[in-house]
């Protein structure tokens, strides 16, 4: 019989690798599955191989113990892999295909996805619309950061590479199709940022960063990361950003107007979330500043991107309202102003095709913008532990050694 280790969070802090079992084509019962989602047939579904799997920041934030995840959750939304078994009512993939899969899991038949709004699916978490792979609250869906996982609605969801051997040489690349890429181009697409756009993206994660990225092929003409951490910055500022430490200066509209002339940029994207920090040399956290400091820097009629997690439980949270999800924005600034607020799961599949055509070109550059680092699937709890500290990587999992 065929193992199949994976990476498991074990509390707060800690996560391991463990042998979990080969999949099938069933939603077994296991830690953080929806009792109503378990025994559900996906006879629509394949099992993969999977050839590459991302550490997120929004695994970091269940790992960090600021969510209700609960301990054996299997990690992992960020998949790409080879197909090695078929469900009965797959008509139109086969074994043998490399895929990406969108970290979004969406039915294809509600009606939501039907309008393309495949962030939010009817069907597949009863809990909540909309569900995602190996997260908590999400339906219970088996992660992604292991060796082999079961993907359902196949037909519906998998992006299939058109050429394996030409997709294997820009697998790092197409790694970020999954989440990272489309979620950073989702938050430029929603600031409105097109040709000329100054935009001022808050966080230089990787997902920072990849908006940063996508802000430059819509065309903007100045893009502005900020950030506390120095070495993130300098990651942002070797493909052409400037950037603002946040850690030596409280006051980002001051910054701003260093680099532009003005005190303001056109349109802004949170890439930070709700475990966001202050401004300044003692900086504490502060759920809401990014939030309000993107209203106060983005002129009047202007867009606000937010593509950065925010959620309904936080148990590590810094006061009451902030543990439900509920805090102190300055709404009235945002109403004044007249800003446009676009939140919530990225739609994956709105974003995923035209951007791999934009990798296999050679236009995209997202694993050099995200500074994609290959390491094995025995290294991710080192690999959770760096990224924890601060590290300018994007850390890609090669459970089976199979990229170059």
């Amino acid at each position: 019989m065929v193992g199949n280790k994976a990476v498991v969070y074990v509390g707060p802090g800690e996560v391991e690798v463990r042998d979990i079992g080969f999949p099938d084509l069933v939603l077994r019962d296991g830690p953080g599955v929806n009792p109503l989602n378990v025994g559900r047939k996906c006879e629509h579904g394949v099992i993969l191989k999977v050839v590459t799997t991302n550490i997120c920041g929004s695994d970091q934030h269940m790992v960090r113990g600021r969510t209700t995840a609960p301990s054996g959750l299997v990690l992992g939304h960020e998949i790409t892999g080879e197909i090695i078994e078929v469900g009965r009512d797959v008509e139109f993939l086969k074994k043998g295909d490399l895929v990406s899969v969108p970290f979004n899991i969406a039915c294809g038949r509600c009606r939501t996805c039907k309008k393309g709004d495949t962030h939010v699916c009817l069907n597949v978490n009863p809990d909540r619309p909309g569900s995602a792979y190996g997260y908590v609250d999400m339906g219970g869906w088996v992660g992604g950061q292991s060796e082999y996982v079961m993907v359902p609605y196949a037909d519906f969801q998998l992006l299939k590479f058109p050429d394996k051997d030409q997709a294997m040489e820009k697998i790092r690349d197409l790694t970020m199709l999954s989440d990272i890429f489309p979620t950073g181009y989702h938050g430029a697409v929603s600031a409105g940022v097109t040709t000329g756009s100054t935009v001022y993206v808050a966080g230089a994660g990787p997902v920072g960063l990849a908006a940063a990225h996508s802000a430059q092929l819509l065309g903007a003409s100045v893009v502005i990361v900020g950030d506390l951490n120095e070495e993130r910055l300098a990651q942002a500022r070797s493909f052409g950003c400037e950037t603002v430490n946040l850690s030596l200066h409280d006051n980002l509209g001051e910054q701003i107007e260093q680099i532009l002339g003005v005190p303001e940029v056109d349109c802004a994207i949170d890439c930070v979330g709700f475990e966001a920090h202050g401004h300044g040399k003692n900086h504490t956290e502060a759920p809401a500043t990014v939030l309000n400091s993107i209203m106060e820097v983005t002129s009047v009629g202007g867009r606000l991107g937010i593509p950065g997690l925010y959620v309904t439980g936080d148990p590590g949270a810094i006061d009451d309202d902030a543990k439900i999800g509920s805090l102190k924005i300055r709404i009235g600034l945002g109403w004044a102003k007249a800003h446009t607020f676009v939140t919530g799961q990225t739609p994956v599949m709105r974003y995923h095709y035209q951007l791999m055509k934009s990798i296999l070109s050679g236009k995209a550059q997202i694993a050099k913008a995200v500074n994609a680092t290959v390491i094995s699937l025995d290294e991710a709890p080192q690999g959770y532990n760096y990224f924890d500290k601060g590290a300018a990587r994007k850390f890609v999992l090669d459970p089976h050694g199979l990229v170059k």
